[in-house]
């Protein structure tokens, strides 16, 4: 589902079931993932992982990816997955749940802020180097 979600917007993935085992059932999980299924059928999952805000002392969970397949949409199951990850969230003690949505995706910047997610500006520039 991770290479559907890549394909629906236009990018392609390198991650493996390797990597996905280890981030999700390694020695040190490095991210919590929730699935959907019907009738042994996986059609949606969310995938998120923790963050801290720390000039706030705020801790937080990323709602990285939500994704639900075509012909399931609209049922319900995005809204339950978005719920799992509040409860989820909830149990580790965190004050906020954060998502982004892509430039220009309309759908769903009217989606979030119809289950109660705030907009707020993003500033500057974010930086990476390989390890």
């Amino acid at each position: 589902m991770i290479e559907a979600l890549a394909a629906h917007h236009g990018d392609k993935t390198a991650n493996s079931a390797t990597k996905l085992d280890r981030d999700l059932f390694g020695d040190q999980p490095f991210a919590t993932a929730f699935v959907a299924e019907t009738g042994g059928e996986l059609i949606g999952y969310a995938l998120l992982y923790p963050v801290y805000r720390a000039t706030e002392g705020e801790r937080g969970m990323e709602l990285h990816h939500l994704f639900v397949k075509d012909g399931h949409r609209s049922e319900g199951i995005g809204r339950h997955l978005i719920d799992r990850a509040k409860a989820h969230a909830r149990t580790l003690g965190c004050d906020f749940l954060g998502l982004g949505a892509a430039t220009g995706n309309f759908a769903a910047y009217k989606y979030y802020q119809g289950l109660d997610f705030k907009a707020y500006p993003a500033t500057g520039m974010r930086f990476r180097t390989s390890l």
